[in-house]
This record gives structure tokens, sequence and C-alpha cells, in this order.
């Protein structure tokens, strides 16, 4: 079906992004409908929940202060709670009762109490990295980490929610920072990727590896190690990472052509006001403004293979895997070089509807787009077809000077309509040819919608309710299912108005259909990420 594009003119989504406050003790959910007798768990959610200190706001999506959220599912009852993490950048704000760190779209200033030396060697000393770890939750061994993408990640109590340790991952990989979305494999092995700095100012995108819990009980951070480095194809500009696919054999990753100016970056530390959002830019002189396909094996970077196409942003990989000596990518894009980020400050997302709407007229058009990527080639392949694949009308071309020019086949789009924030059924699908997305509708930037995607058929289902506004879907499989979408999807949505203006959705994921709600009698603010439900029957899902 076609997702129609819903009105929102009482701008009741502006309620997501305001400042809420911790609770001291768990509050019960009223459930209506029901909930299946196997789905016992928490589901552990990260986003912003501190949108201003004092007088001064935060500007940016993603500048408000972690707070974890839960909702614990067991014997027939719900229970929601949420607690602030105590990283640096949050108990130094609560203290001084200013923005203390700088963030990722809003600045840090020195105190304007101290003396006018003091404050003139504070602007020249360098402004410290944020722990602000609003992204994501994920396992590492048997602990929880709440992250962002820098170099810090926080040790959480998944039972209390109590903040525990900060840990720098500098100290044991050479990295500068991770994405917010690794994978993990069967065994709790932990794949991740990030930017490096390398010999002579190079830099290069290093994929890491954590091992899974250790049978002497130590701490497997202390075990990482890097097992593949890509090289940039700009010595001071990489890449910005959000994401990265992964097969059982190989690694893939899309150099997009929104770049971190490193002179900015490291110049920008030592000017007044300079944030991370100053140091980004959009490549517009990158070829033709294309994007660049990455390949590895758990070896070696593949330079033989060198794809490109036309340019777009990438923020989420829904699936990646290998079919007939090809590598099938199926990505969430937005069309062109313009940065997304660069319309999701606050004074835009909380604008009436009909400014809203104008601002994302101007923004990039998504997309849910199919790669296929060839592995075996010849020169006598010049200017043909190489993707041989039945089922796919994407093409890739290898031209004279060796590089691979990819075509994608479009399994989504709509005006000003995207499908974000992709699940799968992770611990079935994973680096396997399958049929099933699910994700978050974003109508003009703002979630209304929860849609599932058949990526073969393309045929969408799509679950609505009016001045609803959902969070990204988590899917979790019934046990002992054979197939691939029988399970639920779980939903945090925000309902501003009501007697219960936010609830817990339980959705059968094959239908769309609700199952049951747990609401509660508290606004939940905006929800980044799912995260993962521990419980019983899954020990983690994830992203």
């Amino acid at each position: 079906m076609f997702l129609s594009s819903v009105e929102h003119p009482a701008g009741g989504y502006r309620k997501m992004f305001e400042t809420v406050e911790e609770l001291n003790e768990p509050i019960p959910a009223q459930i209506t409908g029901v909930i299946p007798s196997w789905l016992g768990g928490s589901l552990l959610r990260m986003g912003p929940g501190l949108f201003e200190v004092g007088a001064e706001p935060f500007h940016h999506l993603f500048d408000g202060q972690a707070m974890l959220h839960k909702f614990d599912l067991k014997d027939s009852r719900v229970t929601y709670y949420r607690k602030f993490i105590r990283t640096d950048a949050y108990v130094r704000a609560m203290t001084e009762n200013r923005v203390v760190i700088t963030e990722f779209g809003t600045a840090a200033y020195p105190d304007p109490c101290k003396n006018i030396f003091s404050r003139f060697f504070t602007y020249f000393r360098g402004i410290e990295v944020t722990d602000n770890c609003i992204v994501n939750i994920y396992p590492i061994g048997e602990d929880f980490y709440a992250v962002t993408e820098t170099n810090f990640i926080t040790k959480v109590d998944p039972d209390s929610l109590e903040t525990l340790k900060k840990v720098d991952l500098c100290k044991y990989l050479s990295v500068n920072g991770v994405t917010a979305h690794p994978h993990i494999d069967t065994d709790g092995t932990v794949y991740n990727i990030g930017n490096c700095f390398g010999k002579n100012m190079s830099l290069a995108y290093n994929v890491i590896k954590i091992p899974p819990a250790q049978k002497d009980k130590s701490d497997p951070i202390e075990k990482s190690q890097v097992v593949v480095q890509f090289p940039s194809s700009e010595r001071l500009k990489p890449s910005y990472v959000h994401s990265f696919g992964m097969t059982d054999n190989y690694f893939v990753f899309v150099e997009q052509p929104v770049k971190i100016n490193l002179l900015k970056f490291l110049s920008g530390w030592s000017i007044r006001g300079a944030t991370y959002m100053d140091c980004f830019e959009s490549n517009e002189t990158m070829g033709v403004g294309q994007g660049r396909g990455r390949v590895a094996t758990g070896e070696s970077y593949l330079s033989s293979h060198k794809f490109r196409t036309s340019a777009f942003n990438i923020f989420h990989h829904i699936n990646t895997y290998e079919d007939e000596g090809f590598i099938v990518v199926d990505l969430c894009t937005w069309k062109g070089h313009d940065f997304v980020y660069n319309y999701l400050y606050l004074a835009n997302m909380r604008e009436d509807w009909d400014e809203l709407k104008k601002a994302a007229m101007r923004a990039p058009q998504p997309e849910v787009r199919r790669y296929v990527l060839p592995l075996d080639m010849h020169r006598e392949d010049q200017g043909k077809n190489l993707v041989s694949l039945s089922y796919t009308t994407a093409t890739a071309v290898l031209h004279t000077d060796g590089t691979i020019w990819l075509e994608p086949e479009v399994l989504f789009s709509a005006p000003r309509q995207a499908f974000e924030f992709p699940q799968i059924n992770y611990s079935l699908c994973r680096g396997k040819k399958y049929s099933f997305a699910y994700g978050l509708g974003l109508n003009h930037f703002i979630p209304d919608k929860i849609v599932k995607l058949n990526v073969q058929t393309k045929q969408t289902w799509v679950w609505q309710e009016e001045e609803c506004y959902p969070s990204e879907p988590l899917f979790v499989q019934t046990p002992g299912a054979t197939e691939e979408d029988d399970g639920v999807l779980l939903s945090i949505v925000v309902r501003p108005g009501a007697e219960r203006p936010s609830f817990l959705l339980v959705l059968d994921a094959m239908k769309l259909t609700e199952l049951a709600r747990a609401e509660v009698n508290t606004i939940i603010p905006l929800t980044l990420h799912v995260s993962c439900f521990t419980g019983r029957t899954h020990d983690w899902n994830l992203i």
C-alpha cells in the first residue's frame, strides 16, 4: 500500500523534545489486549531526556543528555522505569548548572564567573570529547554498555539502570571513536567500525572485534583487536560513519560524501563556539559527488574492487548478504550530498507543522535501495551489466579505469516519506537472504507510523493512529518459530494529550495488527534506538 502523508497541525510531536524527570521507582502500566505469554523480559531504549541545563538550551536532536528507559514484562504485568546516565557530561552540567562539555551541535563555553585570564586559557586548552551516550545500548560479554559515537562507552546495570563505569576504547584499540551500530555474532563476538589516525596524519577506518564472554571472567574489551583496515579516499577528510554491513565472509562499508574536515576538527577545539556539526562538510567535489563502496574480508581489504555510485547520505544498513558470487546490500538512503543532520536541529523539529514541512521539502529525498556488488569480474566484462541475479534490477558495470559503477534497485520511495531505523529478524537473517524489514515511518522527519516492507515484492504494511508518534520497532521472534516474520514488534508510542500519554505497543509482526498496549501516565521523550530486549526467550536482540 502507498504511505499517505498524514497532517499533524496540532504539533503534538513537540512533546517528544521536552525535558522529563527520572523516576524514583518503576510505575505500573495499564494493559489492554493480550501480551503473548512467552514474551517476558525487559525492553531497553536510549535517548535524550534533558534538553536544557539552567538557562542554556541544547540545540541539536543528538545533544540532549542520555536517559535509559526500561519496560519490564513479567507475569502478565508491565512496568516502566527511567534514569539519567551519570556521564561526565551530565554530572558536571548538573553541578555547574550549564553546558560544560561540547555536544554534537551545542558548544560549551568557559564559566563566565571565572576571571578573564582563566577564560582565555580555557578557550585554547581544548574542549573535551563528550561521553553523552544517547544513541544505543548493547551487550559486551555479560555486561551492557550505553554508547554514542565517540571513544567513550558507559557500563550500566540493566536491572537497576545505575551507571557503573566509563570506558575509553582508545586505551585498548586504535580508533578515535566507533559507531553505535555494531554487529553481534551468535557467540557474542562484537564487530564495529571507526575512524583512526595513521602514519603521517593519514586516515583509515578500522574494523574492530571484541570477543565474547571469557571463561576466566576477564573483561572482553581488554582482548579487543583490529581485524581489518579500510583506507580513506581523502587523507584529511574521512567520511562520517554511522553503520556498516556484515556477511559471514565480508564487511561492507559505504564511504559517503558527508565528510569530517580534520583540519576544522583539530582547530575547532581551539575556537570559541565550535561544535561537531561545524566540522562536517558535504563533499560535492568527490568525483561527481559519488559514494564509494568498500569491501573487506576478515583478513584484508579488497583493493581490487572499487565500487562507486551517485551521491547519497547513509546512516542505517538494513541487511547485507552473499548470493551466487554477489554481495547484496540493502540501505536506507537520502539522495544527494546535503547532510541530513542539518535539518535535525531542535528549533526545526519544534516548528509548527507547516514550517516543518517547508524545511523537509529542502532536505534530501529518502529512498530504500538495494545495491549488488559482484565479486568475480574480468577485463573482458567491461561495459556489461555484471549482475545476473534474477530477482533484482540493480546493475553493476565495470569501467575501463577498473571501477564498478553501481545503479540501485529502489525498494521503497514516497515523497518526503522515509523508511528509517530499520530492523530485521536479526538472529535468523543477519547476513542471510531475507524477505522482511521493519522500520519507523518518518513523515517530513516526524515519526508517525510503523512500516513492514517485503524487500522481495516491495509490498508494505502500516500501523498508524492519529496523533501517535511511535519509536523504532524491535522484532522479537516467537520461540520455536519457523517463519521469518513469526514474532512481535515492540515500540514505545507517545500520544500527547491522552490521559496516559505514552504506551508500549505490541504488534503481530506478520499482520502488523495490534495485540496489546501497556499505557503509562507519563510522557516519554524521543528515544533514538530500540537497543535490546533481554529476557527468558532472548538474551539479546540488536539493531
